[in-house]
C-alpha cells in the first residue's frame, strides 16, 4: 500500500483515519470499527463493502 495513498484516505462514514492491516489486506476504521478491503492494489472505499469488525477483533 503505497504511503502517501494511506495518509491521504479517509474513512467514507466517519472521516477519521485509517490503519493498514498488512496481513489482511484491509483499511481499518477504529471509530466506526469498519474494514475496508484492498482488492488487487485497490482500496475499496465503500460502506456496503466494508467488513463489520467482531466485539473481539483487536483494533
Amino acid at each position: 500500500m503505497d504511503a502517501k495513498l494511506l495518509e491521504i484516505l479517509v474513512c467514507p462514514v466517519c472521516k477519521g483515519p485509517l490503519a493498514y492491516d498488512k496481513a489482511k489486506q484491509e483499511l481499518i476504521c477504529k471509530a466506526d470499527r469498519l474494514a475496508y478491503p484492498i482488492k488487487d492494489g485497490i482500496p475499496v472505499m465503500l460502506e456496503g463493502e466494508a467488513r463489520q469488525l467482531a466485539a473481539d477483533e483487536e483494533v
